[in-house]
């Protein structure tokens, strides 16, 4: 079997890779352009700490659930710094029924899920002994078995043990025709054509006169640098808002993001961004407040109407598969997701009921 996937982030290199272990003879087709959002997002797995809705939970929980696995398989086609890491996570607060309805929220899921790990209450000073930045009033709960990634890497050693297996990679637009994908004048013909263009995805269709409803999300995240201080085991910290901080290794503490709707594919560090960022991160840890600014990024999410991801084929093209939508949960669902419609591209049974996140449930913006 052929198949061409058209976008090379999370979502494009994770289906190119499971197809490849499949067996198909696989093609990935992207282009360079600003504000993809795997180079941007955060990398926080951490489903159980979320307010998802029960559906959105069940496949972030499975999508959690699979990246050990992923991580042994990437390891085994010689990928073995995928950047994946289990550090804890704690939602923050220093109100007190807050944080008593995170953790009886958490703790319900978590007993559920023996990758969760164990749920424990902090009080302010045990809070600070995990992230030395935070505000000394803030209290937390505790989630032992929440993970962190880093976009890029991931993305990198998706792609990297794609080629080992045979994936061919194509810089060049990418226009659908037919039975086969356009790029830069040369028709390829495939099988099954995977679109998994992030943001970009609603455009590729629209010359068929398909609709897709997904749109850009424009996402505004700083990292900071701490000289001198070792930052590489820090926990993710989740205030009670859609803001987050997590570390990494190399002194570098990440904090985000805007959630910008109607954006556009507007590439810009605006001000009221960037003010939002700085405000959000130094109310929650203060001890940021002379740390480096280093960069800030921008990313496209490809945001759904309803907020859930847009995984299956397309309405009367079964030739057509679509993987996009996943909002700012990307680096979270898309790794697992790929081998979902990976399977359906084998008209196989996925691992998960994709009924919710059929590409043709709402209409086009």
């Amino acid at each position: 079997m052929r198949v061409i996937v058209i976008g090379s982030g999370i979502a494009g290199a994770s289906t190119a890779y499971h197809l490849a272990l499949r067996g198909a003879e696989v093609v990935v087709v992207d282009i360079e352009r600003p504000g993809v959002a795997t180079a941007a997002g955060a990398g926080i797995v951490s489903p159980w700490t979320t307010r998802r809705t029960d559906a959105e939970f069940r496949l972030a929980e499975l999508a959690a659930a699979y990246y050990p696995e992923l991580v042994a398989q990437l390891a085994e086609d010689g990928q073995t710094e995928s950047s994946y890491e289990v550090v804890g996570g704690m939602v923050v607060s220093a109100d007190e029924r807050e944080l008593a309805e995170a953790e009886q929220r958490i703790g319900a899921r978590a007993a559920a899920s023996p990758l969760a790990g164990e749920v424990r209450r902090l009080d302010p000073a045990q809070a600070r002994e995990l992230f030395p930045a935070l505000a000394p009033e803030l209290g937390a709960v505790h989630l032992s078995g929440s993970a962190r990634v880093d976009g890029r890497q991931v993305r990198e050693a998706l792609l990297q043990a794609a080629k080992r297996r045979g994936v061919e990679i194509r810089v060049g637009q990418a226009e659908l025709a037919g039975s086969g994908v356009r790029v830069d004048g040369e028709t390829l013909g495939a099988d099954r054509i995977v679109v998994a263009a992030g943001a970009w995805s609603a455009e590729l269709l629209a010359p068929l006169g398909l609709t897709l409803d997904v749109a850009p999300q424009r996402g505004q995240i700083s990292h900071f640098g701490l000289p001198g201080v070792d930052t590489a085991s820090w926990p993710v910290v989740l205030p009670v808002s859609s803001h987050y901080l997590l570390a990494f290794p190399g002194s570098r503490v990440v904090a985000g993001a805007t959630r910008e709707t109607g954006s556009g594919f507007d590439h810009r560090v605006t001000a009221a961004g960037q003010f939002e960022v700085l405000e959000q991160a130094l109310a929650v840890a203060p001890g940021l407040a002379d740390a480096t600014l280093l960069e800030t990024r921008i990313g496209f999410r490809p945001a759904s109407r309803d907020g859930a991801p847009l995984l299956g084929a397309v309405d009367g093209h079964p030739e057509l598969l679509i993987a996009t939508g996943f909002g700012p949960a990307g680096l979270t669902l898309a790794p697992y997701s790929g081998s979902l419609v990976a399977a359906l591209a084998f008209d196989e049974d996925p691992t998960a009921d994709l009924w919710p996140y059929r590409p043709g449930r709402v209409s086009a913006r």
